[in-house]
């Protein structure tokens, strides 16, 4: 599971102690709630039904997903036995049934192990990128939100790069090689430092 408040709070002390921006920027939006999502393959098979389509078209293919595949639509047996044609009147486009196929022939053939990552955040990536369709935003953030580790720093993400910029009161948005630079002093809270991030880009689009 993800960070919780208690640790995030922990974690944004310590940095804003380390970094006055974020010290000056907590104070002014608070601190974020927690980002948590289930560990496991569930997850990731959402994630790849959710890639460029609305929450709610997402959560409608979820749901003919479910109907579809007998009730159960993390069964990974399921999906090896699914012709195209359910996985398509379901909803899903070609490239997403090639996707969630891959993971979930990982997962069965035991050469992903979502219950056993490696400890080193790098090597974890690793091992996720090889599901096609999951790249290493999709993977960092899982390994966020999903396992809450508190290093993990998704410095390809717009709205961080964009965040960093306004709390550091850069002249313009960062690109990702120096939004990573920035953060190497945050050190071990990057976790909470991104998902603060987040939280700022809300605040800032509610005063808009």
């Amino acid at each position: 599971m993800g960070l919780s408040a208690e640790q995030l709070r922990e974690h944004l002390d310590a940095l804003a102690a380390i970094e006055p921006a974020y010290a000056a920027a907590i104070g002014r939006v608070g601190y974020p709630a927690p980002r948590i999502s289930n560990r496991g393959v569930a997850t990731l098979l959402r994630t790849i039904v959710g890639q460029q389509v609305s929450t709610q078209s997402a959560e409608a293919v979820w749901r003919r997903l479910e109907a579809a595949l007998g009730g159960d639509a993390t069964d990974t047996s399921a999906w090896a036995a699914a012709s195209d044609e359910t996985l398509r009147g379901a909803g899903l486009s070609r490239q997403k049934m090639g996707y969630a196929r891959s993971l979930a022939g990982l997962v069965e053939s035991g050469e992903l192990d979502l219950a056993n990552l490696p400890s080193d955040d790098e090597a974890a990536v690793a091992e996720l990128v090889k599901v096609k369709g999951i790249g290493r935003w999709s993977a960092e953030i899982y390994l966020l939100f999903a396992e809450g580790r508190p290093d993990i720093w998704p410095a390809g993400d717009l709205a961080v790069q964009i965040e960093v910029g306004r709390i550091m009161g850069l002249p313009e948005r960062p690109s990702e090689k120096l939004t990573r630079e920035i953060a190497e002093a945050w050190k071990p809270h990057r976790g909470a430092a991104a998902i603060f991030t987040w939280h700022h880009y809300r605040s800032d689009m509610q005063v808009i």
